[in-house]
């Protein structure tokens, strides 16, 4: 939009001039065509006029900043390498360093209103932590001292020795010491808890050395349960299709695999029945609470309850957890099972509704054996980080795959959520209707004003069209958090619920997606940037965020345990989620004001420049005359301004990145581009215009009859021409001095070294050497040494600086003292704070007790039961495997695989 102005601009200019040359050619050039005669075809005034136009649109071009498209490229190149180079932005650990994938996007990251992040391996490691389990009622996990009294576990808690076990996971690390006793004392429920976590996965084994064991797992929590069984006592060893080895407590084991029940969203457990070396036919199972609690025995209430209080306190900490039980099988009724099983897997029709009904029947008064918690710890600096842009008013949506209960959790323990919010919206309608009446009740406590016919937004609802609509941003009465399920969000994001949701989602401070699919993550990123005027990013790290970062303003991935497609998809990358802080608030900011600085200087020193030419046009009988020797013309934005402002563009910088990092309220004006708009653009052409009336009016005051010293005149056009471009050039290097807030060695060079340049080419030209050799291209001899002699010249240059500058530092001056912007105000505290040592930043972690229940997660494929049941996934066996090789028919149960 700024370029059309431009061209239009250009256009009323030229027009201006051509009417004025119309006018002079018919009033008085018409009667000079013998001193003055017109150029050949010209006929009339009006047409002379007509060519002097177009003349006119060649001489005045210079306001269309053309160039302006290769000095950008280079400046977003360079504040590329930068966030390349940047070592707090290495991650040593896997050796990876920040990547900025694209060279067009620097500047936006100044400018992020909101973000959308995936939560598993995004703000969590994605790597889990066998941390507390509960055993037939009693809970393990926690560490007491000789009074009883619960301590915090930390680097100097004593672990609990697994040296007795030699197959043990040496990373592995416990610290509750009475369930390895437990374990040692034969407890009947304890080793049945561990032989099921040991039996019902879906984990395949790697032994390249004896004894050393590799398990690979789709899901991180699987992983992390069978590692827990093999250290303490029950070693998943090796598998077949038909078998599955385990060492108990040094005694191998071989189970025949007869079935695997498999996960699913909508059964959301699983389920393995294997036949002991002694013949027990046993049904394991271990799944979501909320499921496995309605299929337990009635026998179990008791248990139940007891187990139930340990899942909210384990939930209350942020855990993972899933409950676990078993039953036993009779030999005829599995017979008969799994004959009925073979037929619907092989049914043609309702195959699926078949099996699912099968599984309900065998999956039913199930025995409770207990629950397992395990911790999905936070990366480094993520409650810091997400506290840190909070402050820099960017909104945080995180969309995840997790339930409920274990989003909201993770929630609280980074910082996303606390009680001292207002209130925390929890959106779990069922229907259209439901969902639209949730949303509507949290706007009304939000902000009750928002439901008068008064209310702009309503109006402008009412006036246009849905998809023309872009919500201002409005202010709650209070912090407040929503949270959104995703089958709710299903309804929430058809077309007339969707302006609702952005409504009430965007007046809360976070925003918690929950069991949301990749595609529900796009529609939430697409729909914000639908109806807000904000820039939005995404970050993930995983496959299924790459759709979120793709259609997200600028997309980060993260480089971690789930592959490297988000990285590729990305626009920028790098291993940790707390890097992101500094991404924006130290490169994105930085970006963002040396191009807005380079914009606002590079359209001033254009209109400055062009628009003497206009003025000249007044004087010269619009005859399409130019002010300054061709030489100053060519070299003025390839050589005397260019490296200045490229010099600026680069290395500036208002403030380092400590104290961007710690004044994150610096970040705001970006987000409302307050540095470079419209009204900005204006200011920027009218200063042009003004500085261009002083540049113009004083050397043509000064030169005006003038004489030289000596007697002889120097009013003539040459020498006002080199007066003029002298000053030009002067003002517009003061004025990046003024713009230039961090001052290095390169910038000094680049404006004294411009300046030396300028003053040694015109020399060089104007001298009587070269005229002698190309006196045509260079006419302006001696002019340079005539007229910079005199020192009515260089007072005169020195008047035009002091016009130009003085009400630029006036008004800024003033500006700042009378009506300070928020960022001018931290910037003085920032002055005051450099004289005392920087305040250390806050570290505080937040613990929450909770009565929610965090649900387990099932991230492995539906299906996967079915292809280790096949044994095409199988590898060649290894040489320390204990058991033998798969025979089809080695078992009697043929009917298998699920």
């Amino acid at each position: 939009i700024f370029f059309l102005q431009i061209f239009a601009f250009l256009a009323l200019m030229c027009l201006i001039l051509a009417i004025g040359n119309g006018i002079w050619e018919h009033d008085k050039g018409y009667y000079f065509q013998v001193y003055l005669p017109w150029a050949e075809g010209v006929t009339s005034a009006s047409y002379s006029g007509f060519l002097m136009f177009w003349s006119y649109v060649i001489i005045l071009n210079t306001v269309v900043p053309i160039s302006l498209y290769v000095s950008v490229e280079i400046i977003r190149l360079g504040n590329s390498f930068y966030i390349d180079w940047d070592r707090k932005m290495y991650y040593p650990l896997n050796d990876t360093p920040a990547q900025a994938r694209t060279t067009t996007l620097n500047e936006e990251l100044g400018q992020i209103k909101y973000i959308f992040s995936d939560k598993t391996g995004t703000l969590t490691q994605n790597i889990m932590c066998f941390n507390k389990c509960s055993i037939n009622g009693k809970s393990y996990g926690d560490v007491y001292d000789v009074s009883g009294q619960r301590i915090e576990i930390n680097e100097n808690t004593e672990k609990v020795d697994f040296s007795y076990n030699p197959l043990a996971d040496p990373k592995f690390a416990f610290y509750d010491h009475s369930l390895v006793e437990a374990v040692k004392l034969n407890d009947v429920p304890t080793h049945r808890f561990f032989r099921l976590l040991s039996l019902c996965h879906t984990v395949m084994p790697e032994e390249k050395k004896e004894g050393n064991l590799v398990y690979q797992a789709q899901s991180p929590d699987e992983g992390a349960l069978v590692t827990a069984a093999r250290n303490f006592g029950f070693v998943f060893r090796a598998r077949t299709p038909e078998t599955i080895t385990v060492v108990e407590m040094g005694e191998t084991k071989i189970y025949k695999l007869l079935a695997i029940l498999d996960f699913n969203n909508v059964r959301k457990r699983m389920s393995v029945i294997v036949q002991s070396p002694e013949g027990d036919l046993t049904l394991y199972c271990k799944g979501a609470d909320t499921i496995l609690y309605e299929l337990l025995h009635p026998s179990c209430n008791s248990l139940k309850e007891e187990t139930t209080e340990h899942l909210n306190e384990f939930a209350g900490e942020g855990l993972r957890t899933l409950v676990v039980a078993y039953k036993s099988l009779e030999e005829d009724y599995f017979q008969d099972w799994i004959r009925r099983h073979h037929e619907a897997s092989t049914a043609l029709e309702g195959r699926e509704d078949k099996l699912s009904e099968l599984y309900e029947d065998i999956e039913k008064d199930l025995m409770l054996l207990g629950a397992t918690a395990i911790e999905d710890k936070l990366q480094d600096g993520v409650p810091q980080t997400i506290e840190t842009l909070a402050k820099a008013n960017i909104k945080i949506w995180v969309l995840t795959g997790d339930k409920q209960e274990t989003a909201m959790n993770i929630g609280y323990s980074c910082n996303l959520l606390n009680d001292d919010m207002e209130d925390v919206f929890v959106i779990e309608g069922s229907t259209s209707d439901d969902v639209l009446n949730e949303l509507r009740n949290a706007r009304k406590k939000m902000k009750p004003d928002s439901f008068l016919d008064s209310d702009e937004i309503n109006i402008q609802f009412e006036k246009s069209s849905k998809k023309q609509i872009i919500v201002p941003d409005e202010q709650a009465n209070g912090v407040y958090g929503l949270v959104i399920t995703g089958h709710s969000l299903a309804y929430a994001l058809e077309g007339n619920l969707e302006l609702e949701l952005v409504r009430t989602a965007c007046m809360c401070k976070v925003v918690i997606c929950c069991r949301v699919t990749p595609l529900q993550k796009a529609q939430v990123v697409e729909l914000v940037k639908k109806y807000k005027k904000a820039v939005t990013l995404a970050i993930g790290d995983g496959a299924n965020d790459v759709s979120m970062i793709k259609t997200a303003h600028i997309g980060v991935g993260i480089s971690g345990q789930e592959g490297m497609q988000a990285v590729l998809s990305s626009d920028f990358s790098f291993a940790q989620f707390r890097y992101l802080q500094r991404l924006l608030l130290v490169h994105g900011r930085w970006s963002y004001i040396r191009m807005c600085k380079f914009l606002k200087y590079f359209f001033y020193k254009n209109f400055a420049f062009t628009l003497v030419h206009f003025w000249y046009g007044f004087f010269s009988g619009f005859s399409a005359q130019t002010v300054y020797d061709e030489w100053f013309i060519t070299l003025y934005n390839l050589v005397y301004t260019s490296l200045p402002v490229l010099g600026m563009s680069l290395f500036d910088q208002d403030v380092d990145d400590r104290w961007s990092m710690l004044f994150p309220q610096l970040y705001v004006p970006g987000q409302q581009n307050l540095y470079f708009n419209k009204v900005v653009f204006v200011k920027c052409m009218l200063q042009g215009i003004y500085s261009s009336l002083i540049l113009f009016f004083i050397p043509y005051g000064a030169m005006y009859n003038t004489m030289r010293s000596d007697g002889k005149a120097i009013a003539d056009y040459q020498s006002f021409a080199l007066m003029a471009q002298t000053c030009l050039l002067i003002v517009v290097s003061v004025q990046i001095g003024l713009d230039t807030s961090y001052w290095t060695v390169v910038n000094q060079f680049f404006i004294w070294g411009s300046l030396s340049v300028y003053f040694a080419i015109t020399f060089t030209m104007y001298s009587d050497g070269m005229y002698l050799i190309f006196t045509a291209s260079f006419p302006f001899i001696g002019t340079a040494r005539n007229t910079l002699s005199q020192p009515n010249v260089w007072l005169a240059i020195f008047l035009s600086i002091t016009l130009c500058v003085l009400p630029v530092i006036g008004f800024r001056f003033l500006k700042t003292q009378l009506k300070p912007a928020p960022s001018d105000k931290v910037l003085l505290k920032i002055k005051e704070a450099k004289k005392r040592p920087p305040p250390p930043s806050p570290k505080r972690r937040l613990r929450r007790t909770s009565t929610r229940r965090s649900g387990y997660a099932f991230s492995h494929q539906h299906g996967f039961g079915a292809l280790i049941m096949s044994g095409r996934n199988m590898r060649p066996k290894s040489p320390f495997a204990t058991t033998g090789t798969f025979s089809p028919n080695s078992d009697k149960y043929k009917h298998k695989g699920l």
